[in-house]
């Protein structure tokens, strides 16, 4: 215990209390899901940290989330502006860093912070490229929700978990089933996947945000079902805001953004602590989100 009013205490965030980090996240432009904080905390109770002066008061936020035995992911480094230059910032990072301790960590680095993040041991992967617009007006797939059937998209819910699950598996890196549970049953959007000669051949999710809404992951073998798929979600806001995030090495999934009227916004660096996880770029058409990975 300390009687220094600017020393700073780091503690856990409970589910209840992960509206902090994501209105935070929204001040900074941002745009988190609006009900982002339920797969969020399925995906690690406790991977949230908050610190805080002896007041209590708020000042420095930052997520570090155990996936398996040996993956994490940070994200949510944020400190509020006015206690910015104090060093707030550095200690959840160090608190952060110390909860994955012996894990291969990997983060979405905005472009400030890639040069503290290349000293702290992580190395550039690819970039990340998030490209928004408006969502087509109409989609000539919307409604294909359904019962399996052996090609065509279909509901998530229709077809086996488990199966999804390692489908999910093959492009994250890790099996992440908790969070996905929640992630394919958004309170607003939908969640959809291709399916050719009854298997699992593509993968997308969309939800409403602050702005618009973002379709992430999109997963697919190729780029043809990429476009069935995303044609499928964007059909849930036609003319809304719409925005994902593909990997910059899928030039496949840069022309597929492009094509659909939409245009680069945001970057950030896809940047691993460790053994990088070998990941089906190609197939990678949109990231799930630039927090969590």
């Amino acid at each position: 215990m300390t009687n220094d009013p600017h020393a700073l205490s780091i503690r856990e965030l409970a589910a209840t209390e992960l509206s902090r980090p994501i209105e935070w996240a929204a001040a900074e432009g941002w745009n988190p899901g609006l009900y982002d904080d339920g797969p969020f905390s399925a995906a690690d109770t406790g991977g949230f940290l908050v610190g805080e002066l002896a007041s209590g008061e708020p000042v420095s936020v930052i997520s570090a989330v155990r996936t398996g035995a040996d993956f994490g992911f940070i994200g949510f480094y944020i400190t509020a502006p006015e206690y910015r230059g104090f060093g707030y910032g550095s200690q959840v990072w160090a608190a952060a860093l110390k909860r994955l301790d012996g894990r291969t960590i990997g983060l979405d680095g905005v472009v400030a912070q890639q040069g503290n993040y290349t000293k702290s041991g992580f190395v550039l992967a690819h970039r990340n490229l998030r490209y928004g617009g408006f969502a087509p007006a109409a989609s000539a797939a919307d409604g294909a929700a359904g019962a399996p059937a052996e090609s065509g998209v279909v509901d998530a819910s229709s077809v086996s978990f488990s199966e999804l699950a390692a489908y999910d598996a093959s492009h994250f890196g890790r099996l992440r089933a908790a969070f996905l549970k929640a992630w394919i049953a958004p309170p607003l959007g939908r969640a959809r996947v291709l399916l050719r000669d009854g298997r699992i051949a593509g993968f997308g999710v969309i939800r409403r945000c602050r702005i618009g809404c973002k379709i992430g992951p999109l997963f697919a073998a190729d780029e043809r079902g990429a476009d069935e798929l995303f044609v499928e979600l964007a059909g849930y806001a036609p003319g809304e805001p719409l925005f994902i995030d593909p990997p910059e090495p899928n030039g496949a999934a840069v022309a597929l953004a492009v094509r659909h009227g939409l245009a680069p916004v945001f970057e950030t660096a896809r940047m691993y602590r460790g053994a990088a996880p070998v990941l089906p770029l190609g197939s990678i058409y949109g990231i799930t989100s630039f927090e969590l990975g």
